[in-house]
Order: structure tokens, then sequence, then C-alpha cells
């Protein structure tokens, strides 16, 4: 028995005859199409969930950034506030397409751990702007970004086990959130 795996982890028996490959075949080309189907479908919703984080980010971040935010002392090497959005949806959907890469073979029994990482680690992406941009505490958002960091690299390095693409997207996140981890840090200092 001759054996093949098709991109979405599907065993074919290539062994058979060709007369009884026929109508099987069709059969198995259409579950293949709803497997298909459903892995797209998996896509969109890890970035229509990692777009979610981002808003409820955003509602503490946007009303901020030209309040609070303008008004407290920066060092002269933070970014321009026009650079954060972008940044931040390309490391959401870079985020999104990574834990759909670590789900796409076996769905999420066989990725529970690497997935529940990931999820922990959006959970507490969530709750930094929250705590610097909507309760003003540099000081406590310093001590709270530790955890998302701490999350992010135990996600990626999750990932790069499963994934060697995954992991690879999940790396830009992780620099991101350590320049972040630096600025934060010292916004906190000169504003104390």
């Amino acid at each position: 028995m001759i054996l093949s795996t098709c991109p979405l982890g599907v065993a074919h028996d290539h062994t058979e005859s060709k007369k009884s490959l026929l109508e099987p075949r069709r059969i198995k080309q259409k579950e293949n199409a709803l497997t298909d189907r459903t892995c797209w479908i998996g896509l969109v919703i890890f970035i229509a969930i990692c777009l979610g984080a981002a808003a409820l980010g955003a509602i503490a971040t946007t009303p901020e950034i030209d309040g609070w935010y303008r008004t407290i002392e920066k060092p002269s090497w933070n970014p321009p506030n026009w650079i954060f959005g972008p940044v931040w949806t390309t490391l959401y959907i870079l985020m999104a397409i990574a834990a759909w890469l670590v789900w796409r073979p076996a769905g999420f029994a066989a990725a529970s751990t690497p997935l529940t990482l990931f999820a922990l680690q959006l959970a507490l992406n969530i709750a930094w702007p929250w705590i610097f941009f909507g309760l003003h505490q540099p000081g406590w958002a310093l001590a709270e970004i530790v955890l998302p960091w701490l999350a992010i690299a135990a996600t990626t390095a999750a990932f790069f086990r499963c994934s060697l693409i995954a992991g690879w997207l999940l790396t830009p996140y992780l620099a991101w959130v350590s320049f972040a981890a630096v600025l934060n840090y010292t916004i906190w200092r000169i504003n104390s």
C-alpha cells in the first residue's frame, strides 16, 4: 500500500485499481472540498478573532492617543503615533495566520497546548492598552506587559514545534512587544 498525504493531512491509498477509485474518488474529492472549505473558514475565524482583539484594545487606545498620551513625556525614539495602527494590524493578521497554520493539520484537539497558549497571550495582550491608555498607568502596564511577553515567547516556541512558518510569523510580534516593553519602561521612568 502506497500512501501519500494531501496538504490537509488526509491519507490516500494509490494502489487501488482505477476502476474501484472512480466513484469513491468523487466522494473523497467532495469530502476534501468540504475540508478545504472548513480550512478556509478556519482562517477567516482566526483573522476575525485576532482583529476583534485588536478592536478591543483600540477602544481604550484610540481616544487617548490625542488626549492623555499626547501630554506625557516620551523618549526621542518614540515612533510617530500613526505607525502603531498599521504595525498592530499587520501583527494581528500574522498572529491569525500562524494560529491557523498550527490548527489546520489536525484541529484543536491535536494542537490544544499551543492554541491555549495563543488564547492566553491574546487575552493578556488585550489587557495592556486598558491599563496603559485606559487607566493612564504606565507602571502597572509595565508589570502587566511581562505576562504577555512570556506568553508570546511560550506560544512562539510551541508554534515552532508545530510549524516553522507559524513560529516565524510570531517572531515580529515578539520583537514588537519587546520594543513596546522598553518604550513602556522608558515612558514610566521619565514620567515618574
